[in-house]
Parts: C-alpha cells; sequence; structure tokens
C-alpha cells in the first residue's frame, strides 16, 4: 500500500471531529526516515553525548539518545507501542559509536524507560504535560485560533506554544481535542463581538433578510446577492439599489475590527456560498455574525462593481461614437472618393485656365459646372467635420445614453481627491447640484478640470458653457482618474488612492535588496549609464563590420532574418514512436491515477471546517464539469451516482481559488521533479500567451481581431517543462501587457522564474522595468522590433551609424526624481500588496500627469534597450525565445480540445465564475501534463532498452502536451 492510499485508509476511520488529516497527523508528530530531516531535528550535540556517556551499557545509551531526540521533536517523547525507523535508529547508534544494538529488550524495561525519560526531560529543561496546564493549552489553541481556521496552522502554533512554555507535548489526541476547543471558542469570540456591536434592531432587520419579500419573489438576501453583470444603465441602477439599501441598513463602520481580518473574511466567505436553508439552521449568534460580515463584504463589493460598470459604460461613449465615426467613413468610402475625384478635377481645370490666361471660374463653370459644384457642398462639410471631429464631441452626441446612468451614479458616491484635484470636485458637486434642483444653465465661471486644454473651447462657446459638452467632458474625467487612483472612493477596495497600495519605503528597499537589486538611484544609473553606453559602442562596430549572424542594416532599417523550426526529422519520428506505445486512458481514470501519485486532491479543503470531502469522486466530476464546459447541471445528468447537489456543495465550499492555487502547486510541483522532465530544460524558463474564448452576450466582449463574437482571453503560464502554472481571465479588448508579471509573482509553487518568454502583446517598457526591478529577465518577441527605437543616456549623435535606429535621450532627472515610488511599487508587486496587473493599469489611466509613469517607462527604455542588443547579437537568445513560445501554442490546442463542450463558448457572466472555469481547465491541462510525462519516461525506457533512440537529445524535442 502506498503512504497516501494508508493515508486515505486512515482518514476513512478516524474520528469525525478530528482536526487533522492522517497525512498531516504525520507531517507534525511522525519520525521522519529524510536524511536531511534525520541531520535536522536529531543530531546529538556535545551536552547530549556528555549526558549519554553517563550510560554504561549500550543499549541504555542508544535507548537515552532516543528520549532526548524525540524529546526535541516532535516533542512527544518515546510513546508506548510506536514503532521507531530504522534509520532513525541508525542515525543514532552512527553518533554514539554503537552498532548491532536491539532494543527490544530495553522497551520492556519500564522503570528504565521512565527513569531515562524523566533525566532526558531534565536534561532539556521540560515539564510533563499535566491535568492542571489544559487551561493554558486551551488558552493558546484559542490564540492560534485567532486568525485561522485551518487545522494545520492551530496545531503548529499551539505545539510551539507549549514547547515555549517548556512542556511536553500531549499525546496527539489530547492535543486535538484542545485545538479543537480552541477553534470553537475563537468563532465564539469572534461572532459574539460582531452581534454585540450591533442593536437589537440592527440584528432584527439582519434577520428579516432571509425571509421571502413579497414585493421581490425572494428573500432580500438572495436579491442582494444576484447583482447583475452585464453591462447597461439598467444594471448601474441595479447596483446602485443594492448600495442604497445596505447603507440604509447603518451598519456600524467599526463592526468585526476586534476581530482578526482573516476571520472576517472567514464569515463573509461562508455567508456568500452558504443557501439560506444552511444559514437558517445555523445557531442565532452565528447566523447574524454570518449575515452581517457578508453584508460588509457585499457592499465592498458592490461599490467596486458600480465604479467598474461606470468606468465601461463611460468608456463605451467614446467607443461606440468612434465605431459610428468609422462605420459612416466605410460606407461613405466611394462617395469621398467621387468627391476627391472632383477636386482633382477643379484644381486641374484651374490650372490649365491659369497656364492660358483665361478667366479660371469662367474655364470652372464651363468646364465642370459651378451649380455641381454647389450641390456637393453639404456633403463636403459633413465629411470634413467628421474627419476633424474631436472625440469629446463626438461622445456628445450620446448624451441622452450617458444621462441614463451617470447622474444616479454621481449623486451615490462621494469622491477624493488631493488638492490637484480639487476642480474636478467642485465639478462634480457642481453637477450633482444641477441634477438634484433641475437647473440647466451652468454658471458662467465653471471649474475646467480637464487634461485635454483644447475642451475649454469646444465647451465654451459664444461666452456661454454649453451643459452637454461639459457634463460629458467631466464624467469622461473623473472616470480616468478614478482608474488612475488619481480620485478615490471611500469603502471600495479596487479604487482607493494609488499610495494606499503600496509598502513603505524602507520594506520595500529591504525586499528588493534580497533580490540583488542596487537601490542607490546614483549608483544604479552610474553603473546603467556606463554599460547601455559601452553596448551601444560595441554593436555599432559589429553592424558596421557585417559580423552579426542573421541581422544587416539595409537603407537605414534593420532586417532580421527569420527563425526556421529546427527539430530534427530523428525526433519527429521519436515522438510518433512513444505517442503509439503510450497506454489509451480515459480522463478520468487519468485524473483519479495523477490524485494517487500527487495527492493534489487533498488541498480542496471544506471552507467552514478545513476538512478533506469524504468522497473524492465529487470533486473530480466538478472540476471536470468546469474544464470540460460541461457545467455541473449535465456532469449530474452523465454520471451514475452524484447528484446535481452535491456538485453545486463541493463547487461553493471546496472548489475556491485559494485550493485550486494549492492544488495546483502540487501538481506542478510534482511534475517538475519527474526525472524525464528534464529533458525539456529548466523549469525557470516560463512563457505566458492569451487564448480567446468565444462567450456568450454579456459575458465577453467584441475584439474584431477575433472575429465578430464576444468572448474573453484566458491568460496562462508554462514553466520550461511544460507545467501550466497559472491562468487568469481578462477582457477580450484587454491588453495582454499588465497581466505578464501576475502569475510569476509570489506563486505559490517551487518554481523560480528567471527568464520569461512572451509575445508582442505581453510588452511594454513598463514590463521591462519591473522584471529589471524583481530580478527576473524579460525575453519577449517583438513582432514589431525594426519600429522600435535604441535609447541612449546623453545625445544620440555619438552612434552617427546607428542614428536610423536612435530614439530620445534617457530622462535620468526623471527617475532619479521617482526612483523612490518606483522601488515602492516594485516591492508591493513582490509581497502581493497589489497585483501587477492592477498597478499598472492604475498608472496607465491616466498618465498625463502621472510622472511616476514616465519613470518607470524611462527604467523600462533602458532595460528594452539592453534586450534588444541582447536579442540583436544572440542568435541562440532567438532560437531559445522561439522554442519557449511554441510551448506555448501547443497549450493551446490541448486547452481547445479539453474545453470542447458548448462549443467552447463560455456563458458564466461573473469574473468569478469565469475565473473558476479558467482554473478547473488549468488543472486538468496540468494534471494531463503529468501523466503524459510519466508515461513518456516508461515509453522512453522501453525504446532505449530496445536501441531505437540512439541519440537521447532528441527526448528534449518532444512534448507532453500531445
Amino acid at each position: 500500500m502506498s503512504q497516501n492510499d494508508q493515508y486515505r485508509f486512515e482518514d476513512t476511520f478516524m474520528a469525525r471531529r478530528s482536526l487533522l488529516t492522517a497525512k498531516t497527523r504525520h507531517q507534525l508528530f511522525g519520525i521522519p526516515e529524510d536524511p536531511e530531516q534525520l541531520t535536522r531535528f536529531y543530531t546529538l550535540n556535545r551536552e547530549d553525548h556528555d549526558l549519554i556517556r553517563t550510560r554504561r551499557r549500550d543499549e541504555n545509551r542508544l535507548g537515552l539518545a532516543v528520549h532526548v531526540a524525540l524529546l526535541r521533536h516532535p516533542g512527544q517523547g518515546w510513546i508506548d507501542g510506536s514503532v521507531l525507523p530504522r534509520s532513525f535508529i541508525a542515525w543514532l547508534a552512527e553518533q554514539l559509536a554503537v552498532s548491532g544494538v536491539d532494543l527490544t529488550a530495553y522497551a520492556q524495561h519500564r522503570k528504565t524507560r521512565s527513569v531515562h525519560h524523566q533525566i532526558a526531560m531534565s536534561h532539556l529543561g521540560l515539564r510533563p504535560f499535566q491535568t492542571d496546564n489544559m487551561d493554558t493549552g486551551s488558552s493558546l489553541a484559542r490564540e492560534a485560533a485567532f486568525a485561522t481556521d485551518h487545522g494545520l496552522d492551530i496545531m503548529t502554533a499551539l505545539c510551539a506554544g507549549l514547547r515555549g512554555q517548556h512542556l511536553v507535548l500531549p499525546s496527539t489526541d489530547t492535543l486535538e481535542r484542545l485545538a479543537l476547543k480552541g477553534r470553537a471558542a475563537a468563532r465564539r469570540h469572534a461572532a459574539t463581538s460582531i452581534v454585540d456591536a450591533l442593536s437589537v434592531d440592527q440584528r432584527a432587520a439582519l434577520q428579516e433578510l432571509l425571509n421571502n419579500d413579497p414585493g421581490l419573489g425572494q428573500s432580500r438576501l438572495t436579491w442582494l446577492r444576484g447583482y447583475p453583470h452585464s453591462t447597461s444603465p439598467a444594471s448601474m441602477h441595479a447596483l446602485l439599489a443594492r448600495i442604497r439599501y445596505l447603507r440604509e441598513l447603518d451598519l456600524p463602520a467599526e463592526l468585526g475590527h476586534d476581530i482578526h481580518p482573516a476571520r472576517l473574511v472567514k464569515f463573509a466567505k461562508e455567508g456568500a456560498v452558504a443557501p439560506l436553508s444552511l444559514l437558517n439552521d445555523f445557531g442565532e449568534r452565528r447566523r447574524i455574525a454570518t449575515v452581517a460580515a457578508q453584508l460588509m463584504d457585499l457592499q465592498i463589493n458592490l461599490t467596486d462593481a458600480a465604479i467598474a460598470m461606470f468606468e465601461r459604460l463611460t468608456g463605451q461613449l467614446f467607443t461606440r461614437s468612434s465605431n459610428k465615426q468609422d462605420q459612416v467613413w466605410a460606407m461613405g468610402k466611394a462617395r469621398v472618393g467621387r468627391l476627391m475625384q472632383l477636386f482633382g478635377e477643379t484644381l486641374d481645370t484651374m490650372a490649365l485656365a491659369h497656364e492660358a490666361g483665361v478667366d479660371p471660374f469662367k474655364a470652372l463653370d464651363g468646364e465642370i459646372g459651378w451649380h455641381r459644384l454647389l450641390q456637393y457642398r453639404d456633403e463636403i462639410a459633413t465629411f470634413g467635420e467628421l474627419a476633424t471631429g474631436d472625440p469629446l464631441e463626438l461622445a456628445t452626441e450620446r448624451y441622452a445614453y450617458m444621462r441614463k446612468f451617470a447622474p444616479a451614479f454621481l449623486e451615490t458616491f462621494t469622491f477624493s481627491a488631493p488638492e490637484a484635484g480639487r476642480d474636478l470636485q467642485k465639478a462634480v458637486t457642481l453637477l450633482r447640484d444641477h441634477n438634484i434642483s433641475g437647473k440647466r444653465k451652468l454658471p458662467a465661471d465653471i471649474p475646467m478640470p480637464f487634461p485635454a486644454k483644447h475642451w475649454s473651447k469646444l465647451i465654451v462657446q459664444d461666452g456661454q458653457p454649453k451643459r452637454r459638452i461639459y457634463e460629458t467632458a467631466v464624467v469622461a474625467t473623473l472616470r480616468d482618474r478614478l482608474r488612475a487612483g488619481d480620485v478615490w472612493v471611500e469603502g471600495s477596495q479596487d479604487y482607493r488612492r494609488f499610495d494606499s497600495y503600496l509598502i513603505s519605503l524602507a520594506s520595500a528597499d529591504a525586499e528588493l535588496k534580497k533580490l540583488g537589486l542596487e537601490t542607490d538611484v546614483d549608483v544604479w544609473l552610474a553603473d546603467h549609464r556606463h554599460v547601455l553606453n559601452a553596448r551601444l559602442s560595441a554593436f555599432e562596430s559589429k553592424l558596421k563590420r557585417g559580423v552579426l549572424d542573421g541581422v544587416r542594416l539595409e537603407k537605414g532599417r534593420l532586417r532580421i532574418t527569420p527563425h526556421e523550426a529546427d527539430t530534427p526529422t530523428e525526433a519527429l519520428r521519436l515522438e510518433r514512436t512513444i505517442d503509439a506505445i503510450m497506454p489509451r486512458i480515459r480522463i478520468t481514470d487519468l485524473l483519479w491515477e495523477v490524485n494517487a501519485q500527487t495527492g493534489f486532491l487533498n488541498a480542496f479543503t471544506d471552507l467552514r471546517s478545513g476538512r478533506n470531502h469524504e468522497d473524492p469522486a465529487v470533486l473530480l466530476a466538478a472540476i471536470l464539469a468546469g474544464a470540460s464546459n460541461l457545467g455541473l447541471e449535465r456532469m449530474a445528468y452523465a454520471s451514475k451516482h452524484i447528484s446535481h447537489s452535491q456538485l453545486t456543495w463541493a463547487n461553493m465550499w471546496y472548489l475556491r481559488p485559494e485550493t485550486y492555487s494549492d492544488a495546483l502547486a502540487r501538481l506542478v510541483d510534482a511534475h517538475h521533479e519527474l526525472p524525464f522532465a528534464a529533458h525539456w530544460g529548466e523549469a525557470g524558463a516560463t512563457s505566458s500567451d492569451g487564448q480567446f474564448f468565444a462567450a456568450n452576450r454579456g459575458s465577453g466582449l467584441i475584439n474584431a481581431k477575433y472575429g465578430p463574437d464576444p468572448g474573453l482571453k484566458i491568460y496562462s503560464f508554462l514553466s520550461g517543462r511544460y507545467g501550466s502554472f497559472h491562468s487568469s481571465v481578462i477582457g477580450a479588448t484587454a491588453g495582454e501587457a499588465p497581466f505578464v508579471l501576475d502569475g510569476l509573482v509570489g506563486n505559490p509553487m517551487l518554481l523560480n522564474p528567471l527568464t520569461h518568454y512572451t509575445d508582442t502583446g505581453g510588452v511594454s517598457d513598463h514590463v521591462f522595468a519591473l522584471f529589471h526591478l524583481l530580478g527576473m529577465k524579460f525575453t519577449p518577441r517583438l513582432r514589431d522590433f525594426p519600429d522600435r527605437k535604441l535609447a541612449c543616456f546623453g545625445s544620440p549623435r555619438q552612434w552617427p551609424f546607428l542614428a536610423p535606429l536612435m530614439g530620445s535621450s534617457i530622462k535620468d532627472d526623471v527617475i532619479a526624481q521617482h526612483w523612490g515610488d518606483a522601488i515602492r511599487l516594485a516591492g508591493s508587486a513582490k509581497t502581493k500588496a497589489i497585483k501587477p496587473s492592477a498597478m499598472l493599469r492604475k498608472l496607465g489611466g491616466y498618465r498625463q500627469q502621472n510622472r511616476l509613469y514616465l519613470a518607470l517607462g524611462e527604467i523600462g527604455r533602458i532595460e528594452r534597450t539592453l534586450f534588444m542588443l541582447d536579442w540583436l547579437e544572440n542568435h541562440d537568445l532567438r532560437k531559445e525565445c522561439q522554442a519557449g513560445l511554441n510551448k506555448g501554442e501547443a497549450r493551446h490546442s490541448l486547452a481547445k480540445a479539453v474545453f470542447a463542450h458548448s462549443q467552447g463558448r463560455i456563458y458564466d457572466r461573473s469574473d468569478a465564475a469565469q475565473q473558476k472555469r479558467a482554473m478547473a481547465l488549468n488543472m486538468v491541462i496540468a494534471a494531463i501534463v503529468y501523466w503524459n510525462t510519466l508515461y513518456m519516461e516508461k515509453a522512453a525506457d522501453h525504446l532505449a532498452r530496445q536501441g531505437q533512440i540512439p541519440n537521447p537529445t532528441l527526448l528534449g524535442h518532444t512534448s507532453p502536451l500531445g
């Protein structure tokens, strides 16, 4: 029986109220057998040897050594009936220079063992755990459970606390009873704290939320939870109505401030997934606390959702107006052509008349006809206005649409801003007051908080501000400032002041120094000035001499010879041969086998208890329902012994982002450890790319690049050994560059990303900057490489031969001025204080006034130039990048094959549901890759024994993606 099978067997018969699984019990209290751990925990010091030498017989010396060792770790001493591993005994015997000692007789002498146990305790300064220590244990367990319900975390902290009290650890059963008691006490304390902060009326109002409301046809709580996700004015009003309702409940702002934030989050998560029937089964205190915590979390989510909706709706004012402009141009292309021909004929007629000395106007009237010209005057004016129309004017044409959502939005929220944003606050207040009072005419001295200076001329015409244009301009400016964090809303998580996301400079400096970054800006600039200018000089010399492999300068433009695929024919034949002898297996059996090897299902724990699911088949079915796009209902219909309610429960309580992440980390780490995976290179050579999936209307956006259907993109990451270690859902129209770092920073795997490959869509100078600051190497394939300019310190004229390739000089004063903020930015990304994608989108949201954005771009220009020089001088680098990106393309094919049901179309509307589906797909892909790698090794070994693999390096050209 394998160790994982043994753990599952023990879990089946473990007490229902057990806090730990068999595996975590062994992890905490088992005697390790690994040589490294034996050395770590059981190396005897000089004092130990002095004590042990006081015993005369070898078995007594070894026996006393066992007592000393086991009191140190795991801390319970030598328990009667326990089996001591041979490797453990051998390691102690080796240190004592005794051999052939059998402890069987020693173990039967209870008096000798008891005396030695007392001697060992005295030697280590320990006291036995007795009945009067139970209160101490309970108190320690309650403190340990203050922030978490996770059994392993509570038990680890409890044991550490008892060791700190110099107590021998009691039996595991006693420790579990103490931990369970402490966890229950911590839960009660947290619930009581929340409930006691509420008035009697507020408690009654929260209870009433669970009752059916005849006016809604559902309970108020169900109505609050079921807020819309589609982008429309109606959805905006639905969100704002829920926000107003929650405000009317008037829950205390300080609710939950005296309990750990993680405990409050736990209540909120439970409330979000618990059906009303389960909430009603809770005790009153737990029910009220759960609902209150959920409502606090819901208010934050609704606020963020409403502001995001405002962003999208306001953006549509400009994009739809622009699309309409493009459409008119497309429809009028033939008419514009005829008008231009007429204009050309007019010029020719007048030119000939001028040369002949004839009156041009008479010639024009006779040749073309004056009345013919006049009849096209209005059409020419229309096309002229369309061509020169300002985006603001075009957006104002949709003013009536904007009025459907903007006034209600402005009335609902209070917007905060720094001193520089006071004009925008005044403008919003002005519009809000006019909306409430019904006034239409604006005063003459209106605030003008607009970055586009010419907007004021569009707004004020004939000395009077135009309400429609002004209101559209204010709404557009507010949207940009909210995105950038220059304007913020109290009570929001995603739209806070930008500075509030960043850690302190001292903390960030310490974090980045660990990565080897030089954080003194003067030293950094001096070093990069020397390196960059020297590299440019060396590159100029090589380019002049024509010694660069596949790179030349023709007519002022770089020419780079494309890299051709170099997969040997023998490798293709070998891959087909391996595939032919690989076993065929159903996906369900594959997942079972991978779980038996890796135990990844153990990561999916119950939100409330932290326990594993009693029926792993339900978990696998729920994961597969998401990964294959079959859905829970159809999966239940296709399964013989699993119901829809079981799948729904597992999906809500077990399959959560954090458990998916933990399970994926276990799976990918196990895959990287497989010997055969080493054939594909270093795991740290990662790559990422976006893949488009069609979606239902309301679930995605239209991107003309992918056709007329709406959809979204799943941005996925692959290690150099084909480990699919991260994926996230992004909009179909979103740029990929902000998301490149999300999967690399703070991932839970043992993977240490060193070099990252991506395509042009994942590139920006700001990404180059952050990669450098975070100690990683960014190696993108730039489709527009010849169009990108090289940067330099000082004048570009220092390199005359490179003049066609050179851009503007580096603004090192901008870098120096904002270096501290750049350090804080990178440090915050490293510590996961903010996601890199959110950070970059905020910085780019209002770039006209964001000097940090400019500074980060200058750092990125330096790093991009250094990369471009590497790319041009190193043919192997170009080959490696191409090979890394090819791995991602193969993953896309597998993803499409797995995600086959419903024509691969996504119908989920909420971001959370879409993300969960992407994580399920990534999990199944990682499992397939693991299984294929496992059996490819067996197939390759079989072929090697038959002499069919003359060159083992050919295995590096194979792939576990099918």
